[in-house]
Protein backbone atom coordinates (compact mmCIF):
# COMPACT_ATOMS: atom_id res chain seq x y z
CA UNK A 1 0.00 0.00 0.00
CA UNK A 2 1.52 3.54 -1.04
CA UNK A 3 1.46 6.11 1.79
CA UNK A 4 -1.96 7.52 1.34
CA UNK A 5 -3.61 4.19 1.49
CA UNK A 6 -2.06 2.86 4.51
CA UNK A 7 -3.07 5.96 6.34
CA UNK A 8 -6.78 6.00 5.03
CA UNK A 9 -6.47 1.88 6.49
CA UNK A 10 -5.45 3.23 9.55
CA UNK A 11 -8.45 5.44 9.63
CA UNK A 12 -10.97 2.74 8.60
CA UNK A 13 -9.17 0.15 11.18
CA UNK A 14 -9.67 2.20 13.92
CA UNK A 15 -13.66 0.91 13.53
CA UNK A 16 -13.29 -2.66 13.84
CA UNK A 17 -10.52 -5.09 13.53
CA UNK A 18 -9.56 -6.05 10.17
CA UNK A 19 -10.50 -9.36 9.62
CA UNK A 20 -13.74 -8.80 11.41
CA UNK A 21 -17.01 -9.92 8.91
CA UNK A 22 -18.98 -7.17 7.78
CA UNK A 23 -22.54 -7.87 6.11
CA UNK A 24 -23.16 -7.30 2.21
CA UNK A 25 -26.56 -7.27 0.51
CA UNK A 26 -27.81 -9.50 -1.34
CA UNK A 27 -26.21 -9.88 -4.83
CA UNK A 28 -27.85 -8.34 -7.68
CA UNK A 29 -28.18 -11.97 -9.32
CA UNK A 30 -31.68 -12.43 -10.00
CA UNK A 31 -33.22 -16.02 -9.96
CA UNK A 32 -31.49 -17.44 -6.45
CA UNK A 33 -33.53 -19.73 -5.09
CA UNK A 34 -33.88 -19.20 -1.13
CA UNK A 35 -32.48 -22.83 -0.03
CA UNK A 36 -28.96 -21.99 -2.54
CA UNK A 37 -29.30 -18.67 -0.82
CA UNK A 38 -29.47 -19.80 2.78
CA UNK A 39 -26.60 -21.83 2.22
CA UNK A 40 -23.97 -18.79 2.32
CA UNK A 41 -25.04 -17.66 5.78
CA UNK A 42 -22.37 -19.23 7.57
CA UNK A 43 -19.57 -17.41 6.70
CA UNK A 44 -16.88 -15.85 4.38
CA UNK A 45 -14.86 -18.93 2.74
CA UNK A 46 -18.40 -21.62 2.23
CA UNK A 47 -18.64 -20.11 -1.28
CA UNK A 48 -19.28 -17.75 -4.07
CA UNK A 49 -22.68 -17.08 -2.33
CA UNK A 50 -21.16 -15.69 0.71
CA UNK A 51 -22.76 -12.68 2.08
CA UNK A 52 -20.02 -11.27 4.17
CA UNK A 53 -16.75 -9.93 3.93
CA UNK A 54 -13.82 -8.88 5.98
CA UNK A 55 -13.10 -4.91 7.18
CA UNK A 56 -9.73 -5.09 4.83
CA UNK A 57 -11.74 -6.18 1.56
CA UNK A 58 -14.38 -3.73 2.19
CA UNK A 59 -11.62 -1.34 2.89
CA UNK A 60 -10.07 -2.20 -0.70
CA UNK A 61 -12.77 -1.97 -2.35
CA UNK A 62 -13.93 1.55 -1.09
CA UNK A 63 -9.65 2.41 -2.19
CA UNK A 64 -10.49 0.89 -5.86
CA UNK A 65 -13.55 3.12 -5.87
CA UNK A 66 -12.07 6.34 -4.69
CA UNK A 67 -8.68 5.22 -6.84
CA UNK A 68 -11.51 4.56 -10.15
CA UNK A 69 -12.99 8.18 -9.52
CA UNK A 70 -10.77 10.45 -8.21
CA UNK A 71 -10.74 13.50 -7.84
CA UNK A 72 -14.86 13.96 -8.54
CA UNK A 73 -15.47 11.45 -6.15
CA UNK A 74 -14.74 9.86 -2.61
CA UNK A 75 -16.07 7.11 -1.65
CA UNK A 76 -14.56 6.75 1.86
CA UNK A 77 -17.98 6.72 3.74
CA UNK A 78 -19.17 3.81 1.81
CA UNK A 79 -20.69 1.08 4.04
CA UNK A 80 -20.64 -2.97 3.81
CA UNK A 81 -24.08 -2.74 2.86
CA UNK A 82 -23.98 -0.51 0.07
CA UNK A 83 -21.72 -3.90 -1.63
CA UNK A 84 -22.48 -6.93 -2.88
CA UNK A 85 -21.10 -10.39 -3.87
CA UNK A 86 -22.02 -11.63 -7.21
CA UNK A 87 -22.25 -15.24 -7.36
CA UNK A 88 -22.32 -15.80 -11.07
CA UNK A 89 -19.59 -14.59 -13.35
CA UNK A 90 -21.93 -15.40 -16.65
CA UNK A 91 -24.74 -13.17 -14.98
CA UNK A 92 -22.08 -10.51 -14.41
CA UNK A 93 -20.41 -10.81 -18.10
CA UNK A 94 -23.73 -10.63 -19.67
CA UNK A 95 -25.08 -7.32 -17.37
CA UNK A 96 -21.98 -5.68 -18.78
CA UNK A 97 -22.24 -6.74 -22.42
CA UNK A 98 -25.96 -5.67 -22.37
CA UNK A 99 -24.94 -2.22 -21.08
CA UNK A 100 -22.08 -2.38 -23.74
CA UNK A 101 -24.08 -3.13 -26.55
CA UNK A 102 -26.84 -0.75 -25.37
CA UNK A 103 -23.90 2.08 -25.76
CA UNK A 104 -22.29 1.15 -29.13
CA UNK A 105 -24.27 -0.82 -30.33
CA UNK A 106 -23.03 -3.11 -33.61
CA UNK A 107 -19.48 -2.10 -33.12
CA UNK A 108 -20.06 -4.11 -29.85
CA UNK A 109 -20.39 -7.78 -31.26
CA UNK A 110 -16.64 -7.08 -33.04
CA UNK A 111 -14.94 -5.80 -29.69
CA UNK A 112 -16.91 -8.24 -27.62
CA UNK A 113 -14.52 -11.37 -27.34
CA UNK A 114 -11.07 -9.11 -27.32
CA UNK A 115 -12.55 -7.10 -24.64
CA UNK A 116 -13.17 -10.25 -22.29
CA UNK A 117 -10.03 -12.18 -23.14
CA UNK A 118 -7.92 -9.39 -22.35
CA UNK A 119 -9.62 -8.90 -18.93
CA UNK A 120 -9.12 -12.57 -18.27
CA UNK A 121 -5.70 -12.41 -19.63
CA UNK A 122 -4.81 -9.81 -16.82
CA UNK A 123 -7.24 -11.18 -14.01
CA UNK A 124 -8.20 -14.55 -14.65
CA UNK A 125 -12.12 -13.81 -14.27
CA UNK A 126 -12.21 -16.99 -13.17
CA UNK A 127 -10.64 -16.95 -10.20
CA UNK A 128 -12.09 -13.73 -9.00
CA UNK A 129 -14.45 -12.37 -6.42
CA UNK A 130 -16.79 -9.89 -7.85
CA UNK A 131 -18.50 -7.43 -6.19
CA UNK A 132 -21.19 -4.81 -6.68
CA UNK A 133 -21.45 -0.86 -5.49
CA UNK A 134 -25.19 -0.24 -4.81
CA UNK A 135 -25.00 3.42 -3.47
CA UNK A 136 -28.42 5.05 -2.35
CA UNK A 137 -28.84 8.01 -4.16
CA UNK A 138 -27.20 10.26 -2.47
CA UNK A 139 -23.85 8.79 -2.75
CA UNK A 140 -24.30 7.36 -6.08
CA UNK A 141 -21.86 9.47 -9.04
CA UNK A 142 -24.22 9.10 -11.63
CA UNK A 143 -27.32 9.72 -9.36
CA UNK A 144 -26.56 13.42 -10.34
CA UNK A 145 -28.34 15.60 -12.58
CA UNK A 146 -26.15 17.04 -15.31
Amino acid sequence: MAGDDKHMFKQFCQEGQPHVLEALSPPQTSGLSPSRLSKSQGGEDEGPLSDKCSRKTLFYLIATLNESFRPDYDFSTARSHEFSREPSLSWVVNAVNCSLFSAVREDFKALKPQLWNAVDEEICLSECDIYSYNPDLDSDPFGEDG
